[in-house]
């Protein structure tokens, strides 16, 4: 008799198997949990190496910019100071012919 109620159960809700439970959702959320962490710990990480690649990057750019500055001024000096000594040979001679 009980074995029929069962039977019927079973023929009403065919589904009834399925159905999780509350210690089957816990686990899941546990479960969830632990990936989360997980995902969060292994972000962090990468976060922290890409954050050091960064900023060895900029060091990088920056020698290169400190660099290419000196060039520049040393090519500017090296045309600079010729043009000022032709400037005053000029007007020295200016000064002559007046």
């Amino acid at each position: 008799m009980i074995a029929e109620a069962f039977e019927r159960v079973e023929e009403r809700y065919p589904h009834l198997p399925d159905l999780a439970t509350q210690q089957h959702l816990r686990e899941t959320e546990l479960r969830l949990q632990r990936e989360i962490e997980q995902v969060r710990a292994d972000l962090t990480l990468q976060i922290e190496q890409l954050r050091g690649e960064v900023r060895t990057q900029i060091e990088q750019l920056r020698g290169e910019m400190k660099t290419e500055i000196e060039r520049s001024r040393n090519t500017l000096l090296a045309w600079l100071i010729p043009l000022m000594f032709a400037q005053v040979g000029a007007m020295a001679a200016l000064v002559k012919l007046l």
